[in-house]
């Protein structure tokens, strides 16, 4: 086992520091909100969240740092979070519909898009939009300059949380046929 990298007091109370941080905002951070409470600039940053990631696997902490959202947050690993399932709560929503997850990918990756929109590339109804905003996936994010004036939809931070994205930019490209890593347990 290879010997673990010396620690000074000062990298020590500044990992205290990021590990309280991540754990009580319940949210991800942005590396300019870390940087700002540790007091170091956005390199610097970047290097003691790794640190405190690979302390936390040298000592079997059980969960790990997560790079989403934009953000930085701890998450239990994919693995653990099954076992842990029984005596989680709120117990986890039904998993989405055939429906939904096509509105959602819809969404996705052609938002800012109106329901007429959704509608006409599904080839079917887009009710279930009103299923992702109850559960925080799509919002509102402004009104189409078409007749009438639609609601435009996108995304949320937290559909980038729940799928594992930092950004956008991490969905797959529509002609992969891998889309597994999204679905996680």
């Amino acid at each position: 086992m290879p010997a673990a990298t010396a620690v000074t007091p000062e990298q020590r109370a500044r990992h205290e520091l990021l590990g309280a941080a991540l754990l009580a905002a319940g949210r991800p951070l942005t590396v300019a909100e870390l940087a700002e409470l540790l007091g170091v600039d956005a390199e610097a940053t970047a290097a003691l969240v790794q640190g405190y990631d690979t302390a936390l696997q040298q000592v079997g902490a059980g969960f790990r740092v997560e790079a989403v959202a934009g953000g930085f947050r701890l998450v239990v690993p994919s693995a653990l979070a099954q076992q842990l399932a029984p005596i989680l709560a709120p117990r986890p929503l039904p998993a989405l519909s055939g429906a939904a997850l096509e509105v959602l990918a819809v969404i996705a990756y052609r938002q800012p898009v109106t329901r007429a929109e959704i509608e006409a590339m599904r080839g079917g109804s887009a009710s279930t939009v009103l299923t992702l905003q109850e559960r925080e996936l799509v919002k509102v994010v402004g009104r189409s300059e078409a007749v009438g004036q639609p609601l435009l939809y996108g995304t949320t931070e937290r559909f980038l949380m729940e799928f594992g994205l930092l950004s956008l930019q991490d969905l797959p490209t529509l002609d992969s046929q891998d889309f597994s890593h999204l679905l996680r347990g």
